[in-house]
């Protein structure tokens, strides 16, 4: 049976809304919304037509007290048109532990590269003024319409280009940073080249790095996070080392370790207290 979908005309000008109900299962319910902010520009010289910004927030039962916005690891474009592609675009330790962060009263909100991004979202652009105007225009929803004021940037591997980018970019505009298996040594695509002087004792919202000792993917190395994030950083050890070592199946995606690390980030959201290690 397909849920009922309605839409509501925006408070700020260029915004429609989608709301989609989610089923209520054990205990818990969230309410998927498919945000859509009109950017006031183009596409480009061979295409007039406007450029969106889209995210899909999912809210607990309960009025939110933070927001966590997710930019998705490789290849980094989500791709959002209905609230229906939320789940292929979570990496897995995030996708089976929605309800932990619901429960605990923080929404989700996926975020997407703006539609004139699709073809190339890169790690320049993800640093850019441009990139954080751009997810501004999403807050400014999140807080004027949904009442959520403490908002946080999330970014897995590809993503924490756009949450280390967000952090410098926005300040204190947002509550802190949450950069999960970053990206730090360069990859053929460009992403990580840009991290390794990144200033992020000048960061001034607090941050938490989260990142398996043993992650096998190339561009993701440990060694150079342990040197930059001091105390900032959660070790993950242990897990599941199969698959593709850069991909959802493997440390590099916290595969065995998917509880414990959205818990740890939830503690850090909760409390500011960073665990030093998890899964001992």
């Amino acid at each position: 049976m397909k849920t009922a979908r309605r839409f509501l005309s925006g408070s700020l000008l260029g915004i429609s809304i989608s709301l989609a109900p989610a089923a209520v299962g054990t205990g818990w319910a969230q309410t998927d919304v498919l945000i859509e902010v009109n950017r006031g520009r183009t596409e480009g010289v061979f295409n007039s037509g406007p450029v969106f910004q889209r995210a899909i927030l999912s809210k607990p039962a309960q009025p939110a007290e933070a927001a966590i916005l997710y930019f998705r690891g490789s290849p980094g474009i989500a791709q959002i048109k209905t609230v229906e592609d939320k789940s292929r675009n979570f990496q897995p330790f995030m996708r089976i532990n929605q309800q932990l962060f619901l429960n605990e009263n923080i929404a989700l909100v996926l975020m997407d590269c703006p539609t004139d991004k699709w073809n190339g979202c890169s790690e320049s652009y993800r640093l850019s003024q441009e990139h954080a105007d751009d997810v501004r225009s999403v807050i400014r929803v999140l807080r004027e319409q949904h009442g959520i004021a403490n908002i946080y940037v999330m970014g897995h591997s590809m993503g924490a280009s756009s949450s280390r980018g967000l952090a410098k970019s926005l300040g204190n505009e947002i509550a802190g940073s949450i950069h999960s298996a970053a990206m730090n040594v360069a990859a053929r695509n460009g992403f990580g080249a840009s991290f390794l002087r990144f200033p992020y004792s000048a960061l001034p919202a607090p941050q938490l790095h989260i990142h398996n000792e043993n992650d096998a993917c190339p561009s993701t190395p440990y060694a150079p996070v342990k040197d930059y994030a001091g105390d900032n950083l959660t070790t993950v050890k242990g897990g599941i080392a199969e698959g593709d070592p850069c991909g959802g199946g493997h440390l590099h995606s916290h595969q065995g370790r998917e509880e414990l690390v959205v818990k740890a980030i939830i503690s850090w959201v909760k409390t500011k207290k960073v665990q030093a290690v998890i899964g001992e």
